[in-house]
């Protein structure tokens, strides 16, 4: 087996600045899943939802704090697969590496196919199938270009998801407090009536934490790009302590607008809320704009996780763990067939979700459903046993710390740990957590031959 490149040797470009990766931090987690998905959360769990955002935020910001700590330490293009190979052997890293980025690349389908049936809304000549050609060819191009072209388009791309966030807080908070025209101060009608705070009592607050948690996926490329900005240490301590607790500002606030202007029962899985209050507090066009939004929201998205597919797959060659062929680099810092790597099998999931939604990709899907919580899982097991480490490294102590080391890692992979109890128990989800769990025995069940048969020989 080739010998390992170890980070340093990297040739990627080192052009991202903080402003990038701080929004980055940021636009990673507000997608879709806030703008569409939270309305599934609310059905269940009435306004105790903003208990649900507040437990999966909670959640997300650990292991966010944890993923800062060792990126700020330790920079590298493949992040936590690279920190799991060095806590835990070579099989950890080839394990979360390849399921992180079979989950990226199968999420890519989700999003364009989403992003395209929005856009086949406006204009219904182009049938579905060529607008995922076209937006898989113009991110394609994008990330084959310069990486500065990446981060740039992420920056706006995100700037224009949270400008929609802060003017919806704006627009709810003066609704609730009666300072718009024609609208009297709501009260806590919605809040207490209809069953009170917790209708369905805390079983309902738990399945909404099993309906919003899946949102927050998506930080992890905050860590992924800080191996290629100009100052990894400083930059990627900045965006982890600047979008922690404004992720949940975003999120708990926005459900706590939404739960208190109306009545939980109105809520529909499927319908955005935030349609729902735009609407009602009297925003003209209010689906047409919130359309745009979720179509940015979308194609960031698509656009983020091509890059945070093709810099994993990257870092795996530079370890010996994919094929060599995609260590070229183009002059500017571009691992472009590590892009068409990503790419191409981004196509093949395309196809499977135009031809057979219900059944092949079904089970694609299904198969990284719960896959997010395994990579959680491995990126607390590894700063568990890396802190100690790079204290030694470093006697000043890391730049970002993990807060109440090592209780607080402890209960992070408590939560998750019962997060997949919860999902196994729930007819809904069980099919995910089975096909999730069988594909991560898999992946790992092959690195441990690997490995076995690397020191046989």
């Amino acid at each position: 087996m080739p010998a390992p490149r170890t980070a340093p040797a990297e040739p990627l470009a080192h052009v991202l600045k903080r402003r990038h990766l701080t929004m980055l931090g940021l636009g990673g987690v507000i997608g879709a899943g806030l703008f569409v998905g939270s309305g599934a959360g609310i059905a269940v769990a009435g306004p105790g939802i903003v208990l649900s955002y507040l437990i999966a935020g909670a959640l997300a910001m650990l292991v966010m704090r944890m993923l800062g700590e060792m990126a700020a330490a330790m920079p590298a293009s493949g992040a936590f697969s690279v920190h799991a190979e060095r806590a835990l052997g070579r099989w950890a890293g080839f394990s979360v590496g390849w399921l992180y980025w079979f989950l990226l690349v199968v999420v890519l389908a989700v999003e364009a196919a989403g992003a395209a049936r929005i856009a086949s809304g406006w204009l219904p000549a182009v049938p579905q199938w060529g607008w995922v050609l076209v937006f898989m060819l113009v991110f394609t191009a994008a990330n084959l270009a310069a990486v500065k072209n990446f981060g740039e388009s992420e920056f706006w791309f995100a700037s224009l998801k949270v400008g929609a966030i802060v003017l919806f807080l704006l627009l709810g908070v003066a609704a609730v407090a009666g300072w718009l025209p024609g609208r009297e101060p709501v009260g806590l009608e919605n809040l207490t009536g209809r069953g009170g705070f917790l209708p369905n009592g805390w079983a309902g607050v738990v399945s909404g934490v099993l309906a919003v948690v899946f949102a927050f996926g998506g930080l992890e490329v905050v860590t992924i790009a800080a191996a290629e900005s100009d100052d990894p240490a400083r930059n990627v301590a900045r965006a982890v302590r600047t979008a922690v607790w404004r992720i949940l500002v975003f999120y708990v606030g926005s459900m706590l607008v939404v739960v208190t202007l109306l009545p939980w029962t109105a809520m529909r899985p499927g319908l955005s809320p935030y349609v729902a209050v735009l609407d009602a507090i009297g925003v003209p066009a209010a689906g047409a704009l919130m359309d745009v939004v979720v179509f940015v929201a979308l194609l960031s998205a698509l656009n983020a996780n091509l890059y945070g597919a093709s810099r994993m797959v990257f870092s795996l060659a530079e370890r010996g763990q994919a094929p060599r062929g995609l260590l070229v680099v183009s002059a500017g810092g571009v691992p472009r067939r590590a892009v068409l790597a990503s790419v191409a099998f981004g196509f093949v999931s395309v196809l499977l979700n135009l031809l057979w939604p219900d059944s092949v990709f079904l089970y694609l899907l299904n198969s990284v459903g719960a896959v997010l919580l395994f990579v959680w899982a491995l990126i607390a097991v590894s700063q568990l046993r890396l802190r100690r480490r790079i204290e030694r490294e470093a006697p000043e102590g890391p730049a970002v710390r993990m807060w109440a080391f090592p209780w607080l890692t402890w209960a992070a992979l408590a939560a998750m740990t019962g997060v997949w109890v919860l999902m196994l128990r729930e007819g809904s989800t069980r099919p995910q957590v089975l096909w999730s769990t069988g594909a991560t025995t898999l992946v790992v069940a092959v690195a441990l031959v690997r490995e076995w048969r690397a020191k046989r020989t």
